[in-house]
């Protein structure tokens, strides 16, 4: 399949790469690395010019962050609505909090180096409020990064697109492991920090204890 839609890219060019790069940016399983990458070797064999495709493959980038970051959003105000529980409201809104005071840098960072988180991060980053100006310009300066580099290194390595790109996929594919490894433990050790305050402590189970006994007492 991915050889099938390579072998797009000389004939559609620039509409699949606007579409594809678009794609990824709402999880769908589409190769759009390995496009950028091949579309910069056909730019320096003459099929496509370099910086159409690059502003093509930006374009779709961008436009696909935007319609994650409403479809969070929109999700976000839901998942608000359907939370009863005040416990679970809590850590959602800790939750928010640390995308809120975070997430500049985690929309930046995973347009490029971490991209298999990208998508969800667009939905994360609309779930918690972040504001729009804010993701935007993360969004952006990230997309110019994301797609400088691979059109870039398709143009400089040519010859070997296919084994780069597999090298790029299993490199951001390792990263994006560790860093969802490291979300995850922070949020176990946030978890069990708030379980721990919910637990009563020894003084208030005596408190409770004596408060028992006295009230028997009275009853007796």
């Amino acid at each position: 399949m991915t050889e099938d839609i390579l072998a797009l890219v000389p004939v559609y060019g620039l509409v699949v790469l606007a579409v594809g790069t678009f794609l990824s940016c709402l999880a769908l399983p589409v190769p759009s690395s390995l496009l950028m990458l091949s579309a910069g070797g056909f730019a320096v064999s003459g099929d496509l010019v370099l910086w159409q495709a690059a502003a093509a493959a930006l374009t779709g980038a961008i436009l696909g962050d935007q319609l994650g970051y409403q479809i969070g959003r929109a999700g976000g105000r839901y998942a608000a609505r359907a939370s009863r529980s005040p416990r679970r409201a809590h850590l959602m809104e800790k939750a928010r909090r640390q995308i809120i005071d975070n997430g500049g840098w985690a929309v930046f960072f995973s347009r490029w180096l971490v991209s298999p988180l990208g998508p969800y991060v667009n939905f994360a980053a609309g779930a918690a409020g972040l504001r729009w100006l804010r993701f935007t310009r993360a969004s952006v300066a990230g997309e110019i990064v994301w797609v400088s580099v691979y059109v870039g290194l398709g143009a400089l390595f040519a010859d070997d697109i296919v084994a780069l790109g597999q090298l790029l996929g299993d490199v951001t594919g390792l990263l994006a492991a560790l860093a969802a490894l490291a979300v995850l433990g922070l949020w176990l050790r946030a978890a069990l920090r708030q379980r721990d305050k919910l637990r009563p402590g020894p003084i208030r189970q005596r408190a409770r204890a004596a408060i028992a006994q006295v009230t028997n007492r009275r009853k007796e």
